[in-house]
């Protein structure tokens, strides 16, 4: 059962209560993300993220792992384009001494000054991690080519020259204009008492009084344009997309469903047109990112250099050709697919604080499952042959590939750069 409160300051807390299981999951979000930073700040979100671990007032860095694990628990955060999250999940027995950890990492941190430049490495290494990871690093290269250098453009992670910038008075200041009533959402789900929850909440992330500012983001235009970046690989890797919807579209069970027959799953027709029946590729896979103000359709695939061209091609021909192929069965198995992907997914009482949260930032309001359920059920075939050929159209694809190939001898094949 679904319930949203307010606190003493009036943050809202989302309380979803599942008495058949024996975990709960408590996030804390904050409405702030990679795309809100300055350029010479990029990243800081996520760097700040890690430096809140670093140890508290009463508690050390090493004091922190320990704790969590002698409880069996599981403290992490993350990052996003739109915002960061920090969440404890534990036994149900252990519901306060987890909220007390959580709540302490998150407001009184003391972000050591001894420990900046260590995590600065560490952080540098993450970035390598992800540049030595070409089917990971593909996507921050397409972002960057559709978006631009800012907002949405920005890495989670940041830039090397930034990373090495920041200062403690930077993650201060980043808190005191971010990290206000404003911006925050209390999440819980799993088995509790909700009195205990809900006092123990006030006490901690209830009693906060800094204000700030929820910044708008500015609108971002897509930019449809081809990027080839040479690299000595043993794979080519390959993004193609064009603009999407915005997070709180009203087509966007239409998008879900559309994405799916296109490239989510195995009997989607990228994965059975590209790789089963001609065996160009190991990895295929379409995707849809939404955000505030806009979205990203797109595909992305792993292949030998001499199949670039035909996979690019094969996969343009399947999103312009899709409104006018596109059957009743398809969009049947789409559905299918995605309500058991929902119920599934909902099992979990991390999945569900996810839920309700994302829905509380983008909607400002709560879907039960059996709602979301029923508009999929209610979307039509013209309804997904209309949203594919207003999506495709005549509109420009934007193409990032990444590894062992020349551009001149790609615009030979590539119907796209012709």
């Amino acid at each position: 059962m679904f319930k949203k409160v307010a606190l003493d300051n009036n943050i809202p807390l989302l309380l979803e209560s599942m008495h058949e299981v024996h975990s709960v999951c408590i996030g804390i979000w904050v409405k702030i993300g990679s795309r809100d930073e300055k350029p010479g700040r990029s990243g800081i979100s996520h760097f700040l993220e890690h430096m809140l671990f670093k140890g508290t007032e009463r508690r050390t860095a090493q004091d922190i792992a320990k704790e969590t694990d002698s409880i069996g628990g599981e403290l992490n955060a993350f990052t996003s384009t739109e915002y960061t999250l920090f969440y404890i999940k534990v036994l149900d027995e252990y519901m306060e001494q987890g909220i007390d950890l959580l709540t302490d990492i998150f407001l009184n941190s003391t972000i050591p000054d001894s420990d900046i430049e260590k995590e600065k490495n560490i952080v540098i290494e993450e970035l390598k991690m992800v540049e030595d990871n070409p089917a990971d690093y593909i996507h921050e290269l397409f972002n960057r080519n559709i978006w631009g250098e800012e907002g949405l453009g920005q890495s989670v992670l940041g830039k090397r020259e930034t990373i090495n910038l920041y200062t403690r008075k930077n993650l201060l200041d980043h808190i005191k204009e971010h990290y206000g009533t404003e911006n925050i959402i209390v999440a819980c789900s799993g088995n509790f008492n909700e009195e205990k929850l809900v006092g123990y909440m006030d006490r901690t992330v209830g009693s906060l009084k800094r204000n700030s500012i929820l910044k708008k983001p500015d609108h971002q235009k897509f930019t449809g344009e081809v990027n080839i970046v040479t690299k000595d690989l043993s794979e080519a890797h390959i993004c193609i997309g064009l603009q999407g919807l915005h997070y709180g579209s009203d087509d966007r069970y239409v998008m879900h469903l559309l994405n799916t027959i296109l490239g989510s799953g195995f009997s989607s027709r990228l994965f059975q047109n590209v790789r089963e029946e001609r065996g160009l590729v190991y990895a295929i896979y379409s995707y849809h990112s939404a955000y505030f103000d806009t979205g990203l359709w797109a595909v992305y695939a792993g292949t030998d250099r001499k199949h670039v061209s035909e996979v690019i091609n094969i996969t343009i021909d399947e999103m312009r050709n899709l409104s006018a192929t596109v059957t009743a069965d398809e969009l049947q198995r789409a559905k299918s697919q995605l309500k058991g992907n929902l119920v599934l997914a909902l099992e979990s009482t991390s999945n569900k604080m996810t839920n309700m949260s994302k829905q509380e930032i983008y909607y400002g309001k709560y879907s039960p499952p059996e709602e979301i359920i029923t508009l999929v059920e209610s979307v039509t075939l013209d309804q997904v042959k209309e949203l594919s050929q207003k999506l495709v159209g005549d509109n420009a694809f934007a193409l990032t590939v990444y590894g062992p190939v020349n551009e001149s001898e790609l615009k030979k094949s590539c119907t796209l750069l012709q």
